[in-house]
């Protein structure tokens, strides 16, 4: 059974920090990618970071700079470094592998992420 189980979310003030873990379990972590998507109220969910297994990463243009994406293949960990918060980040975070072999993805149940003062 494939389960990603995010943590990390929480309320933080506009330029702090958080960091999201996301732990996966039954796949074989090093042949899929791994994606944070996000998903705030009234609007579509969106590619936030995406990272495969050799470390090429990609960031949506609205997060470039502020946010880094990192993986732990050994123990099958990928992480979402978010630095500078803005109010309009606030979202709920969701982890997603995709198999590279033929496409199948996983999605994990998300974590609330929310910038205010």
């Amino acid at each position: 059974q494939v389960q990603l189980v995010e943590s990390g979310g929480g309320l933080v003030q506009p330029g702090g920090s958080l960091r999201l873990s996301c732990a996966a379990s039954g796949i074989i972590f090093s042949r899929h990618a791994m994606n944070w998507y996000r998903q705030a109220p009234g609007k579509q969910r969106e590619l936030v970071a995406a990272i495969i297994s050799g470390g090429s990463t990609n960031y949506a243009d609205s997060v470039k700079g502020r946010f880094t994406i990192s993986r732990d293949n050994a123990k099958k960990m990928v992480y979402l470094q978010m630095n500078s918060l803005k109010p309009e980040d606030t979202a709920v975070y969701y982890c997603n592998a995709v198999a590279l072999m033929n496409g199948f993805d996983y999605w994990g149940q998300g974590t609330q992420v929310t910038v205010s003062s």
